[in-house]
């Protein structure tokens, strides 16, 4: 499975963002999805997963609430939602994929190159 992020960019604080993961191989559809983010001078840090059928998501607490995740196995694309975003926000966000639904950055086998997200305020 090969990922790509897309859809970041500059935003003020309170406005919205939409990422993009495009996805490509047929066996997408059975991979479990993520969203991570890293901001300089800090950890890879987990934000929403979406298991293979869209059945169940899984959400950190720092996003809850502002950040929904989607799938559309038809369009082998993973989307990232964001609302109300805030400068603490800013981060390269990476979209990631595995057999479980998981918070677990290290059981991702597969990762995005990264897309940069800048909130100012």
């Amino acid at each position: 499975v090969q990922l790509q992020a897309s859809g970041g960019g500059l935003v003020q604080a309170g406005g919205y963002l939409r990422l993009s993961c495009a996805a490509s191989g047929r066996t997408f559809r059975s991979y479990a999805m993520g969203w991570f983010r890293q901001a300089p001078g800090k950890e890879r840090e987990f934000l929403a997963a979406i298991s293979w059928s869209s059945g169940s998501t899984y959400y950190a607490d720092s996003v809850k609430g502002r950040f929904t995740i989607s799938r559309d196995n038809a369009k082998n694309t993973v989307i990232l939602q964001m609302n109300s975003l805030k400068p603490e926000d800013t981060a390269v966000y990476y979209c990631a994929a595995s057999r479980l639904s998981t918070d677990a950055s290290q059981r991702y086998d597969y990762w995005g190159q990264g897309t940069l997200v800048t909130v100012s305020s």
